[in-house]
């Protein structure tokens, strides 16, 4: 996923400034896909320079609304239905698991408890911001719903994972 079209996503459920795209991130894809305010208003001009976007509407201090334009929906479609998504996975925690047999047992054991752990905290964090959000019943608060709940089993999974892989090594299997 590019973010891009993360941008062109939000904007076809409704006009938004940059500053709503920012908490539109962050209150719902952020556990999908991160973005900084200077990465959005940057591609917030991409788009406009490339006609997917533009501005619908200029309010006080220079604030702009941006509206998906039919090139910008074309775009998307493209993108959800003819894109095959990446699949490629890397991860760094699980990459030091093929080396943990060059720590001492008590060493690699630490590393997965503190990896259950972070994964505790993850799922914690994602059934506080649950919590919090406003669900309506709009397409983006049910797929929003959708990829949480993603979030909060691979976490969960995560956090299982790592304890039977420290009780593995613990039991010397």
């Amino acid at each position: 996923m590019s973010l891009r079209h993360a941008v062109l996503g939000l904007l076809a459920e409704r006009p938004a400034s940059g500053y709503d795209l920012m908490k539109l991130f962050e209150t719902s894809l952020s556990h999908v896909w991160s973005a900084t305010q200077s990465q959005v208003y940057g591609e917030l001009g991409k788009l406009a320079d490339s006609g997917l976007v533009e501005v619908a509407a200029e309010g006080p201090r220079g604030r702009k609304e941006y509206a998906i334009t039919d090139p910008g929906r074309a775009e998307l479609r493209h993108w959800l239905v003819e894109t095959e998504p990446s699949r490629t996975r890397r991860s760094d925690s699980l990459l030091r698991v093929f080396f943990l047999g060059l720590l001492t047992p008590l060493e690699a054991q630490t590393y997965l408890l503190t990896e259950a752990e972070r994964s505790a905290r993850q799922l914690a964090g994602l059934k506080e911001a649950e919590a919090a959000i406003e669900w309506d019943d709009d397409p983006l608060s049910l797929h929003g719903r959708l990829a949480l709940e993603y979030g909060k089993r691979l976490s969960a999974m995560h956090e299982e994972w790592a304890r039977w892989a420290a009780e593995q090594l613990k039991a010397g299997r």
